[in-house]
């Protein structure tokens, strides 16, 4: 049998109506992007700025050679600059940069971070067999990468999907903090920036 006390009846009649608000719950929210990055220890996964249009590269391409690839679009330059003034502009300190042999990423760690190293494991395996083997190269090279440095890796679609098992666009970045001991088969990402 339905309450009949008035004082119920008349908060259920206010509640459905709207009339009666509740506190509100704040839940934490999670760390941002520069947070994160200030707080050091990151690895960051950014691919490679816009470029030309296309997939892969042309037949028979050349890695030393940039004019047998596709390369940065003067979107994709700009994109970089952007990106390298944002590291500034929220005064982040990058301690080592790392990109693939493929043109399009050395050209993006250069105009965006003005150093780069380039590191095989991070080479594009598209359409090859070493996508295992590089993966796990990664892996245990970043373990244990602890604050207060940070780590840039500029690579491909391909390798970073590897990593972390999300796609991203090109100029964005994933942040990770990979765990001190014990590698995983990928990286957990924590946040993301886009340019």
């Amino acid at each position: 049998m339905p309450s009949t006390d008035p004082s119920r009846r008349r908060f259920t009649q206010a509640a459905a109506c709207g009339l009666v608000t509740f506190p509100a719950v704040v839940l934490a929210q999670p760390a941002g992007f520069w947070t994160l990055l200030r707080e050091g220890g990151c690895v960051l996964l950014m691919r490679h700025a816009q470029t030309d249009p296309g997939v892969g590269d042309p037949p028979n391409f050349e890695i030393g050679n940039c004019s047998t690839q596709r390369n940065l679009s003067a979107a994709g330059r700009e994109q970089a600059r952007r990106v390298g003034a944002a590291f500034v502009r929220e005064r982040v300190k990058v301690d080592q940069v790392r990109s693939s042999a493929w043109c399009r990423c050395v050209d993006t760690a250069m105009l965006a971070f003005k150093q780069n190293t380039v590191w095989p494991p991070i080479n594009s395996f598209f359409g090859s067999d070493t996508r295992d083997v590089q993966t796990r190269a990664v892996l245990d090279a970043v373990q244990g990468w602890q604050a207060p440095r940070n780590l840039v890796l500029v690579t491909h679609q391909v390798n970073i999907t590897a990593l972390t098992g999300q796609g991203l666009s090109m100029g964005e970045i994933l942040l990770t903090r990979p765990a001190r001991e014990g590698s995983g088969t990928q990286l957990r990402v924590l946040a993301r920036q886009t340019f």
